[in-house]
């Protein structure tokens, strides 16, 4: 439970400290998550009731199938907009779909 809170507060710091959208989503979205199992593990091995240990599975697949498709979802509305520094990315896969518009 440390741990995943260590992870959770390193997602909180990082959001505060990167320069831009896509750096803040990225160092939010994967830390968080983990962060998250693994407070949801701590708690299911502090708990070990079925009932309880479901719900926590439950909210661990809720997490995973949402928050990356939420961070994505975002970040491409902020790439589409223009809202994102091209100087820090090292790749532009979406160039030429930016371009065309």
């Amino acid at each position: 439970m440390i741990g995943g809170g260590l992870l959770c507060l390193a997602a909180g710091i990082a959001l505060c400290r990167f320069p831009d959208l896509l750096s803040r989503m990225h160092a939010t979205a994967k830390p968080q998550v983990l962060g998250l199992l693994l407070i949801l593990t701590g708690c299911a091995l502090r708990l070990r009731d079925p009932v309880d240990v479901t719900t926590l599975v439950l909210i661990a697949v809720f997490q995973l199938a949402t928050a990356p498709v939420a961070a994505h979802l975002v970040a491409r509305a902020a790439y589409r907009t223009g809202r994102f520094r091209a100087d820090l990315l090292i790749v532009d896969e979406l160039a030429d779909t930016r371009t065309a518009r």
